[in-house]
This record gives structure tokens, sequence and C-alpha cells, in this order.
């Protein structure tokens, strides 16, 4: 499917593709909290509409971010799975809640914060490498 774009700048194209409400926060519930079918996204704190979910996941699919197959062990159920284009967003997603942490806190004190966070805070590469290496861990075992 051809795909237009607003104009010839990265960062404003990157946006064309993840800068919409629900498509960072899909990514987050697969590498995070480790999403993977339809009825996992339709359940989540984030509470996204059936018809929004359906969009955004055929769009995020049609981008190269997520592939869609079925699980092994049922082939009713789809499952929905990150690509290497969708673990390079691990450092956005990182940087954003880095910068959540630092700016958003005082306003939101319930930003989750906990272990995971204080690594975000120290070290946000070894962070990030070990949101990566979980999830890959993951498609290994599917």
């Amino acid at each position: 499917m051809e795909h237009n774009f607003r104009c010839n700048c990265p960062f404003t194209s990157a946006l064309d593709v993840v800068g919409d409400k629900w498509m960072l926060v899909i990514v987050k519930q697969m590498l995070i909290e480790g999403k993977e079918t339809f009825k996992d996204f339709t359940e989540s704190d984030e509470a996204i509409a059936t018809n929004i979910l359906s969009a955004k996941l055929k769009l995020l699919e049609e981008f190269g971010i997520i592939i869609k197959t079925q699980r092994p062990d049922n082939k009713k159920t789809n499952l929905y799975l990150l690509t290497d284009m969708g673990l390079a967003l691990t450092p956005i997603l990182v940087e954003l809640a880095k910068w959540s942490d630092k700016h958003l806190r005082e306003m939101h004190p319930s930003i989750v914060n906990g272990k995971s966070m204080k690594l975000l805070r120290t070290d946000k590469a070894a962070f990030a490498s070990a949101l990566e290496k979980k999830y890959r861990e993951k498609l290994v075992a599917i």
C-alpha cells in the first residue's frame, strides 16, 4: 500500500508513521507488557476502542513495524509481533519514558517508580538492551 507523507523531512515522516496517539502505545504494550493478541490489547489500561485498535494494528503491519501470524498451538488466534523495525523503536520509547519521569512526575506522581525506573534513570542503554533482549527471547520461544 502506498502511503502519503506530508513532506521530505525525516522527523515529520517518522511522525506520519508513529506520531499518532496510539501507535507507540501499542508498540510499548508489545515490548514492555507482552501484549500479543487482539484480546490482550483490548484488556489493557489504555482502553483503546476495538475499531481503532484494528486500524492501528493494520497500519503497523503495513509499515513493517509488526507482523501478524497465528499462534502455533491455536491457529484461530492471531499473534502480533514486533519486527526488527518495531524493535528499533525501543530507544524512542526509552527516551519518552525518561522524559516523562523527569518532567511529568510532579504533575503525575503515580507514574511507575520501581526497580526498572531506577535502571532507566541510571543506565538507559542497559534498560533498552534488557527490553530488547527479553522480547527477542520471547520470540524464540514462540
